[in-house]
């Protein structure tokens, strides 16, 4: 038996039990394909990062969800940027760290902001905004058991993506984030016709008083509700900016709540409408649980 060390950090939040839960494996090499998906469905978590060396970076990333990989994700960069920090892998001199990680989908930066030694918050950033298909509301309504009324008329149901595609539905306020009931046969048809894995649902403020928005992952084939999703949330964001329904750049976003896991991030969307020039999310992680996984030779 061959043992790999894995670290579960939970992202997006200081508190341990809240946010998003991620196993980190700071030393993957070694390891195949079918053996990172095998561990990904044991972990059961949203998400397991698996760390390798890079040629064109500081680190390579590899992201697994328990039922296939992911060529990008927010919480977990997250949360193997703080693990590198913490475990010594990265150095911690200054005030800011700026990293470069190798996702699927490219090399993009991490900053990390130190204090007192310790990494503080990771600052990701997210590729820039493509605006896809449209759904109508008449379409949507029926997938969340909503009424059409629900549903915020200035701006459309898109796909969006800033690394991974989601289908944004913005609704009217927290109640109707509330009140939702999926119909996975109907959302299903929906995502599989689009070709994407899930809708991310939003509105404006949250339950904190200084919170811009508050949203909900839905994945009608998933068997759990995403705590805290930092790859949708950068697409909420750029959708927020390209309608105007925000000015920016800043935007606190909470969610979590409604599955008793509240996180919080803070978006920074650069730019304006039809011409936005970045896209960033930053968050903190705090380490939960260290051991190790075995495997057959």
């Amino acid at each position: 038996m061959k043992s790999y060390r894995v670290i579960y950090l939970d992202a997006f939040t200081t508190t341990p039990f809240s946010g998003n839960p991620c196993a980190v494996l700071p030393d993957a090499r070694g390891l195949t394909d079918a053996q990172m998906q095998e561990i990904a469905r044991e972990t059961n978590l949203p998400e397991t990062a698996f760390v390798f060396p890079s040629d064109k970076a500081d680190f390579a990333v590899r992201y697994f969800t328990p039922r296939f990989e992911l060529p990008f994700a927010g919480h977990p960069t997250i949360a193997t940027s703080f693990m590198m920090a913490q475990e010594g892998m990265i150095d911690l001199s200054g005030t800011l760290k700026t990293i470069q990680l190798e996702f699927k989908v490219g090399v993009l930066p991490v900053d990390i902001e130190i204090e007192n030694g310790e990494p503080v918050k990771a600052i990701m950033t997210q590729k820039l905004p493509v605006f896809g298909n449209t759904c109508t509301i008449a379409e949507m309504a029926p997938c969340f058991g909503l009424a059409p009324s629900d549903f915020r008329e200035d701006c459309p149901i898109q796909v969006v993506s800033t690394g991974v595609e989601f289908l944004v539905v913005p609704v009217k306020n927290l109640s109707v984030l509330e009140k939702v009931k999926m119909n996975r046969e109907l959302l299903g048809e929906v995502t599989k016709r689009l070709g994407i894995n899930a809708a991310f649902m939003y509105c404006l403020g949250g339950f904190a008083a200084d919170a811009d928005t508050h949203e909900r992952l839905f994945d009608p084939n998933g068997t759990m509700e995403d705590p805290y999703t930092g790859s949708a949330a950068g697409c909420m964001g750029a959708h927020i900016i390209q309608y105007g329904l925000k000015s920016g750049p800043f935007i606190k976003a909470e969610q979590g709540h409604f599955v008793k896991r509240p996180g919080e991030g803070i978006l920074e969307i650069q730019g304006k409408p039809n011409a936005i020039t970045s896209v960033k999310l930053g968050g903190a992680a705090v380490k939960v649980l260290d051991g190790h996984v075995y495997i057959n030779d």
